[in-house]
């Protein structure tokens, strides 16, 4: 299977569990279509509260400081604007409130692609890992705001309230280590990731080892696709 060299997209909307997800996961591809001309939006969930094993750590500092990581590392990709919901972070509910947070940044920005983690991705024995709760949750809502909720108008009447029509998205890119069949060629933009992954310095305490996992798992998929560095995604074009 060749790298994906059709999928062109206008804007794109990236909705993340976390701060330092979308760097991990996406980020090459995004810089890479925001350097075609693509506008780009980062939505991330939760607050980050949890994310640290130092015992002295402030929630209310890390909030801060992970914040501040992910507008800087969204700024080296070129992303337009980030959104933050600041639920709490290892307790995200697939619930009516976050669906409707959701939907309501697809209505108001109209992506013609939504990017966000596959939910059936539970955990992976090729890897050993058990993948994140609030990762499948956020899967899951916006799966759920993609359709129906984004694209039926008697969903959320809220929204039409508030001016936001109904919007129907053409295409889902969902992370998922286990299973692909899309790859985007990111040989041009993996220097770019990494600056990006770099910003996240309260999250990576060996930012050369984290480096080196993700260049070999780039190199990895781009042997699967016939380039040198990819990122893969389950891809779902959805009927207009």
């Amino acid at each position: 299977m060749k790298a994906s060299n059709q999928l062109n997209p206008s804007v794109i909307l990236a909705v993340a569990a976390h701060p330092d997800d979308l760097e991990f996961g996406v980020a090459g591809s995004i810089a890479k279509w925001v350097q075609a001309g693509a506008t780009a939006y980062y939505l991330v969930c939760t607050d980050g509260s949890k994310g640290s094993a130092d015992r002295q750590a402030v929630p209310a500092e890390l909030i801060r400081c992970r914040r501040d990581e992910q507008l800087a590392a969204a700024e080296i990709v070129g992303v337009r604007e980030v959104f933050f919901l600041d639920y709490e972070d290892g307790m995200l509910p697939v619930a009516r409130p976050l669906k409707l947070d959701i939907t309501r940044c697809i209505r108001r920005l109209k992506p013609d692609v939504v990017m966000t983690m596959d939910p059936t991705f539970v955990y992976s024995t090729t890897y050993n890992f058990v993948n994140h709760t609030d990762h499948r949750a956020v899967g899951q809502a916006t799966l759920d705001a993609v359709f129906p909720l984004a694209r039926d108008h008697l969903s959320f009447p809220e929204l039409l309230a508030e001016g936001l029509e109904p919007h129907k998205v053409k295409t889902l890119l969902l992370t998922n280590f286990d299973k692909h069949n899309c790859y985007v060629d990111i040989t041009g933009t993996f220097v770019t990731k990494m600056s990006a992954l770099a910003a996240h310095a309260s999250q990576i305490p060996d930012l050369p080892a984290a480096q080196k996992m993700l260049h070999n798992l780039a190199a990895e998929r781009g042997q699967q696709c016939g380039c040198e560095l990819a990122e893969s995604f389950v891809r779902l074009d959805l009927p207009k």
